[in-house]
């Protein structure tokens, strides 16, 4: 069982599942950043400054605070504006996704089509020497 699991992992596929899922991890940390730092921040400066982390809907009537994180400890929370900033986040990363397999994609059709074709197979010999029968009597 423990060579069946190490043939499994030292698989080529196995690998790049992995290397993609450690970039994935860094890149998503890169996406979070883009939305939370720049892009919420400029919807809520169009939007009055409002911070959309801070909506929330309290669903106890002991939650009286302002921010996320103190309603949190107050009691239950509906926050609505992190599914806000969550989903934004899905929208802006599969974007992002879609243009770079769009991008591979249009290099893998350019490669194919700069690719010189192969050179056609010579013709069997019964068929060369049919045709240049043919080609003698047309000559005659």
């Amino acid at each position: 069982m423990l060579k069946e699991f190490q043939e499994f992992i030292s698989r080529g596929n196995v690998m790049d599942l992995a290397v993609a899922v450690i970039i994935g991890a860094a890149f998503s940390k890169i996406v979070d950043s883009l939305v939370n730092d720049i892009i919420m921040p400029i919807i809520g400066a169009i939007f009055g400054g409002l911070d959309f982390n801070n909506y929330f809907l309290p669903l106890s009537s002991a939650v009286n605070a302002a921010s996320l994180a103190e309603a949190k400890k107050q009691g239950a929370v509906f926050a609505y504006g992190s599914f806000i900033t969550v989903a934004l986040n899905f929208i802006i990363l599969a974007f992002i996704i879609f243009l770079m397999v769009k991008a591979v994609n249009n290099l893998r059709k350019r490669l194919e089509r700069e690719k010189p074709a192969a050179p056609a197979a010579p013709p069997p010999a019964d068929v060369a020497l049919l045709t240049e029968i043919r080609d003698l009597l047309a000559r005659q």
